[in-house]
């Protein structure tokens, strides 16, 4: 048994949490083409009411209704349950009332193989109700516990016959499926005989004796769905039906149930995940891309795996701009931590700082206390870089994390308001006069976005002066834009912001950034809010280890990601200077980061079960994207290169996928569509302290007093 578990274990964790993620979308699937067929039907029947009269009378009659009643509920429960399937609300009583009707048609009307199908998956939602992509799933845990009249108890209701019933009705539905697929002589009425008699006799008897036992049934599921399906596309569309697939692709996902030879085998598994202690600890430090990456690739892992993060949450950086320009909220580009790993036994997440490393104990210091590792990544990510002026912080702050955004937009949006407020023309100027450093691609997208804050999103909002008239600047060192992009594509992103109002200066060097402003080639620039986008400097993970990092303070790896002279010691992401793309170091993009926390889980899934380590890391490179406003971006793919409307499609497509979390991606769509069809922005908000000054230079030195 101890051998089965090690050969089988890791194949059915991967199944199980294959399922696991398919199981939402399969699901819905089923709900959606269930309610197709009948809402449908309602619909024929409703335009065409004589014929539903006629067939309540003479076709399917119903001794305690009369016609006319029976042709009204019929037509109700067509098209109402079907609604309410689909949305995945009060699923149960739309099922039971499904299932009765299919009932009537099949007993009463016309014995077909769909009339049971439609029962069986019927059954299976009064039973086991709807998926997690449905409004029961999602208000079950607040209406069992609200003042709603009779909701705690339906709610309660539904659970106790998911629980108590469902593994019944799972053996019941496994042993008519595999009597059918026996080939008995066996009444139409009852079993699909029609269908199942299509499959090949060999596989139909392995499949029956298998669904009968309950073994392997999940594998055993898709195979029947896939045949099926098969043999749906190419026979007439009497002979078998989509709705057998799709009955096989619900007992897939859900399994065989309690009464069934995979359950002690699943439990088996299930105990062999559960961490007992005794395994491998591995230390990831940082939640970015590439910590998330690489606890996602240990979830299986012979281990005990603890992520370490400064927050609790996970953030998508590449967006972090746009909560900066108030045209999305924090929660829209955040996750929690310990929500995206709450399945996931053995991963802990720790929410503190480190601040040092032993290597030679194999320790590391978390808020004070010592934490012990077996194998330690180093996923730390990079802050702001200011070339060894960093007192210029405090007046030029970056953007890296969600304080920064919330801050930069505080500042931005009050600009605004003290431009309104202020008697001086001189004063309104200097405030709304924003200058950017940086041409690289946050610099490029801060400008857009400000550009088009200013310009469409809080027009007519002022009455003192025009949001347009806002100067914005944003100044690079070289001689153009997105020096990392193909030189046609670094022209169309300053063309592009020119057409927004940015002014767009070249070559040109900030040599001094203070309250007033900045200096930019010996020219001073009186600016109401400076933001810093010109470089960033890697974290201190190379002095944790007696490292000598490069000029940007990124720790050397070797061809495997590890530390030299510290095999057990990795370091991904900005953290690292990995030289595995064309002899240069990989790009700082997220893309890069997540292939290396992927690369260094696969190292050690290696090591911990002693077989072959994976080839060297090799930087596969997916792409650089970049937006520069509405409508306009610019992608480089190497052998392909977009610009304008289609690269700004492309550019909001990944990056949605990037998102964590399908709440996440939904809110982001529908702020971008509100904000793109109605050239408003949705969180205009300044927080944070009233009495807290946004500003390089106060108004008066009262204020300034107040404010330090």
């Amino acid at each position: 048994m101890e051998l089965l578990q090690r050969r089988l274990g890791p194949a059915f964790a991967l199944l199980g949490a294959g399922l696991r993620q398919l199981a939402p979308f399969v699901d819905l699937w089923v709900r959606l083409s269930l309610a197709q067929v009948f809402f449908v039907s309602g619909m024929l029947k409703l335009t065409h009411w004589q014929d539903a009269l006629r067939l309540a009378r003479y076709e399917y009659p119903v001794s305690w209704l009369d016609p006319h009643s029976a042709a009204v509920l019929g037509v109700g429960i067509e098209v109402a349950g079907p609604v309410l399937l689909a949305l995945g609300l009060l699923v149960r009583p739309a099922a039971l009332a499904m299932l009765l009707l299919s009932l009537v048609i099949q007993i009463s009307y016309q014995q077909l193989d769909v009339n049971l199908f439609w029962i069986a998956l019927s059954g299976w939602y009064l039973v086991h109700g709807p998926g997690a992509l449905s409004f029961d799933r999602a208000l079950a845990q607040g209406l069992a516990t609200s003042a709603v009249p009779l909701a705690a108890p339906a709610v309660a209701a539904g659970a106790w016959t998911e629980r108590i019933v469902g593994p019944f009705y799972r053996l019941a539905l496994r042993l008519w499926l595999a009597l059918a697929l026996a080939g008995f002589a066996l009444p139409a009425v009852l079993f699909p005989v029609t269908t199942c008699a299509t499959l090949p006799r060999l596989l139909a008897w392995i499949a029956a004796t298998l669904l009968a036992l309950g073994l392997g049934t999940s594998l055993i599921a898709g195979v029947l769905l896939i045949a099926f399906s098969g043999i749906w596309a190419m026979v007439p569309a009497d002979g078998v039906t989509i709705f057998a697939p799709l009955l096989f692709a619900l007992l897939g996902i859900g399994g065989a149930g309690r009464f069934s030879l995979d359950a002690p085998l699943r439990r088996a598994v299930e105990k062999r995940r559960s961490p007992r202690g005794d395994e491998p600890h591995i230390v990831i430090v940082g939640a970015g891309f590439a910590g998330m990456a690489c606890a996602a690739g240990l979830r299986h892992a012979r281990a005990r795996v603890t992520l370490v993060d400064r927050r609790n949450y996970h953030l998508f950086q590449p967006l972090l701009y746009q909560v900066a320009t108030a045209s999305l909220s924090p929660g829209d580009i955040a996750a929690p931590i310990r929500a995206v790993f709450r399945e996931d036994a053995r991963i802990t997440v720790l929410c503190g700082t480190v601040s040092a490393v032993d290597p030679s104990r194999r320790m590391v210091r978390v808020d004070g206390n010592e934490l012990a590792y077996d194998y330690l990544v180093l996923a730390t990510g990079a802050s702001h870089g200011y070339f060894g002026n960093e007192h210029w912080a405090r007046y030029a702050p970056g953007l890296k994390v969600i304080e920064d955004a919330v801050s930069i937009r505080g500042r931005i949006l009050a600009a605004f308001e003290r431009a309104e407020a202020s008697p001086d023309s001189r004063e309104r100027a200097k405030l709304l006069t924003l200058l950017i450093c940086g041409g690289g691609p946050t610099g490029v997208e801060l400008a857009g976005a400000i550009a088009e804050l200013a310009r469409h999103g809080l027009t007519r909002e002022f009455r003192r002066f025009d949001p347009a008239s806002a100067r914005v600047i944003l100044v690079q060192a070289g001689p153009r834009l997105l020096p990392a992009f193909p030189e046609k594509l670094s022209m169309r992103a300053r063309l592009s912001l020119e057409q927004l109002g940015v002014e767009v200066w070249l070559d040109s060097r900030v040599e001094a950034v203070d309250h007033e402003g900045a200096v930019v080639n010996g020219k001073r620039i009186a600016a109401g809010i400076v933001l810093w986008a010109a470089g960033v400097v890697a974290s201190p993970a190379a002095s944790w280890l007696g490292q000598q990092p490069d000029p940007a303070g990124r720790l050397p790896v070797a061809a495997d990601l590890s530390v030299p002279g510290l095999p057990d010691v990795f370091a991904i992401g900005d953290t690292a200077l990995a030289r595995a793309w064309k002899g240069a170091p990989v790009p700082g993009l997220a893309s890069a980061a997540k292939q290396e926390g992927a690369y260094v889980a696969a190292v050690l899934r290696a090591r911990l079960s002693f077989s072959r380590a994976p080839p060297p890391f090799r930087y596969r490179h997916h792409g650089s994207l970049a937006t520069i406003g509405r409508k306009s971006a610019v992608a480089d793919f190497g052998w392909i290169t977009l610009r304008g409307t289609l690269a700004w499609w492309l550019w909001g497509a990944v990056h949605i996928l990037f998102l964590v979390g399908l709440r996440n991606r939904l809110s982001v769509i529908v702020g971008w569509l509100w904000s793109y069809l109605t050239y408003r922005v949705g969180v205009q908000l300044i927080t944070g302290d009233a009495s807290r000054s946004y500003f390089a230079a106060p108004l008066s030195a009262d204020q300034g007093d107040s404010a330090k």
